[in-house]
Parts: C-alpha cells; sequence; structure tokens
C-alpha cells in the first residue's frame, strides 16, 4: 500500500517555470470576455458526483491536497505563539507514524500565510525546511488605505523575509469598468515584490457578477500576477465553485494566448475533504495535472488540514480520532 499511495501522491518533478511577466493591457480582449452565470452554474451542479475516489486513490489525492495548503492565521488575536504552532505544523501535517504507514515521510504544506508582523516569527520558525512564508498586504482585507502606503507594505514584507505577496485589489475598479485602473495598480503592486510572487486577491463576493470576476481575472493576469485568488477569507461570500470555474478558464484562456502558466487559489470556505476532491477534479478537469503542483495551484485554508489528518488516520487505523487531537494551533 505505501509505495502505491506514495506514487500516485508523488508530485511531478519541479519544471523550470518562468513566471508571467505581463503584456500591455488588450481592452478589446478584457470587452469580449462574457460568462454564461446559467451554463456555468448548471456545470457546477454536476462537479460532486461525477468525481468519486475511495480507498488508496482518495488517500494519495488527500495527500497531494496537504502539499498545496497555504497553511493560515489572519486573526487580530494572532500571537508569536500560535504562528509557532502553526510553523509547526506545517512542517509536520501529520501524525509521523501516519505518514510513515503511507510511504510519505518529509510531506509539508506548500506554505504558511500571517499578517506582516508575523513574519519574522514565521521565516525563523521555518528556517531550513523550504516552506515559503506569505504575507497579507496592501491594506488586507479592504484595500483602502492610501495607495503609497499599500506599495510600502509589500516592500516592509520583502524586506522582512516574505517569499509570496498576498494582495487585494480596489474593488471599486472593477465595478466601474475601470480596467486601466486595475491593470496599472496590479503592475506597480508586481514591480513592488520583486522577486516575490505575488497573489491577486479579487475579492471575488464582491465583484457583482461573473462576467466582472473572469475580467479582472484577465486584468490582474496581464499586468503580471503569478496567482489570481478567489478571496480574503473575510468577505460573506468566499471561494465557489462557479467562481472558481471562471477564473481556472480565464487562466487558461491566457496560458492558450501567451505560454504562460499563472496559478490559481481558492480561499475561504474550503474546511471538508470532500470541498477539496470537488476543487482538486475540477482543476485536473480543466487545467491538467501540470496546475497540480504547489507553484501552481494552493488552498487558502488551516481548518481542511484538520479534515484531512482525520481521513488519513481513518484509512490507515480504520478508526476515526476526535476532531480537537488536530488542532491547528
Amino acid at each position: 500500500m505505501e509505495s502505491h499511495i506514495a506514487e500516485r501522491s508523488a508530485q511531478l518533478p519541479q519544471l523550470a517555470e518562468p513566471r508571467n511577466p505581463g503584456m500591455e493591457l488588450d481592452l478589446d480582449w478584457v470587452a469580449a470576455v462574457q460568462a454564461n452565470t446559467s451554463a456555468i452554474e448548471r456545470r457546477c451542479a454536476t462537479l460532486p458526483g461525477r468525481r468519486s475516489v475511495k480507498k488508496d486513490h482518495q488517500a494519495a489525492w488527500l495527500l497531494k491536497a496537504i502539499s498545496l495548503i497555504d497553511l493560515t492565521t489572519l486573526s487580530g488575536d494572532d500571537t508569536e505563539g500560535r504562528v509557532r504552532r502553526l510553523c509547526a505544523k506545517a512542517r509536520q501535517p501529520v501524525n509521523a507514524g501516519i505518514l510513515r504507514s503511507l510511504g510519505m515521510e518529509g510531506l509539508t504544506t506548500g506554505a504558511v500565510c500571517v499578517y506582516h508582523d508575523m513574519i519574522p516569527t514565521a521565516v525563523k520558525a521555518l528556517e531550513g525546511t523550504g516552506i515559503p512564508v506569505a504575507a497579507v498586504s496592501t491594506g488586507f482585507p479592504a484595500g483602502l488605505s492610501p495607495f503609497h502606503l499599500r506599495l510600502a507594505e509589500i516592500g516592509e514584507s520583502v524586506n522582512a523575509g516574505a517569499e509570496e505577496i498576498d494582495i487585494v485589489i480596489s474593488r471599486r475598479h472593477v465595478l466601474t469598468g475601470n480596467w486601466q485602473a486595475l491593470y496599472d495598480e496590479m503592475k506597480a503592486f508586481r514591480l513592488a515584490c520583486g522577486e516575490a510572487h505575488v497573489k491577486a486577491i479579487l475579492a471575488t463576493g464582491e465583484l457583482g457578477s461573473l462576467r466582472n470576476v473572469a475580467r479582472a481575472s484577465l486584468v490582474c493576469m496581464m499586468a503580471g500576477a503569478d496567482f489570481i485568488k478567489t478571496s480574503t477569507g473575510k468577505e460573506s461570500v468566499n471561494a465557489t465553485l462557479p467562481v472558481s470555474l471562471v477564473m481556472i478558464r480565464a487562466i487558461r484562456d491566457y496560458y492558450d494566448r501567451t505560454g504562460y502558466r499563472v496559478g490559481y487559489k481558492p480561499a475561504g470556505g474550503i474546511s471538508k475533504v470532500k470541498d477539496a476532491l470537488v476543487y482538486l477534479a475540477l482543476m485536473k478537469d480543466e487545467l491538467g495535472h501540470r496546475w497540480l503542483q504547489p507553484d501552481l495551484f494552493r488552498f487558502g485554508a488551516s481548518s481542511l488540514l484538520g479534515d484531512i489528518e482525520r481521513q488519513l488516520e481513518h484509512h490507515v487505523t480504520g478508526a476515526y480520532s476526535a476532531g480537537y487531537r488536530h488542532s491547528m494551533g
């Protein structure tokens, strides 16, 4: 069983994937983008029943999901102790005995995501692991602080050791159709990130329509976003399958036209194994295996890991453990 599962969940060799350099804003392309809401919703309604994985196959998919998690704490009461515990969980996401039984020793999460003040603590706790620290920035979650301060915040986080920056766009640019302003903003954020990868948070629950989601996705990619991300996790509506399908197809269209791969990160509300499996199947169906690697797909989640650990323990031992045994810190 061990080698069988390890083989299925093994990552592809990491390719020398060039970063998305962006392109000139193409307003004709943006204007041509539409979204058939009823067709999108019908397609998404069929997704949970179209893919069913069990036993070893499910265990392999769940191990893959762990490697794609941005283990996150973004609370006003975050402390250094909580962040250190979260980083310890990122380094050892599942009981060592369970991973040993599955032949997956050394498995870690994709990243740890924190507020700026917690970057030094996270960087120190993850030293030598290769696990990157991601930081939310640009006046997260609303993105309404003065523009020069948002740029300065990015620079401070990069200097503190963050290798990935999750920025929030100005929703008003999308709601008013000011695509030039959105493009210029995103391009400035990309430049301020330097070598750090930038994830553009669209806050899709506040954009009004799936067409706006599609167009905002495209504009952010044109401006050089390395990832596009659904939500801050603070909106009333976060990641959904219809929004994900729209964003994933925008990524596919951008790749078809430019040859550059852009990553995708659903965030907020994905807390159960069954949900994670649907998102993984959707990515595989729409974009293929290459997008099931940490450099191109992440889950913005924390409680999801606890449910995955419970399912893997059941797979190995035949018994479910109590949820409190899998605290995230």
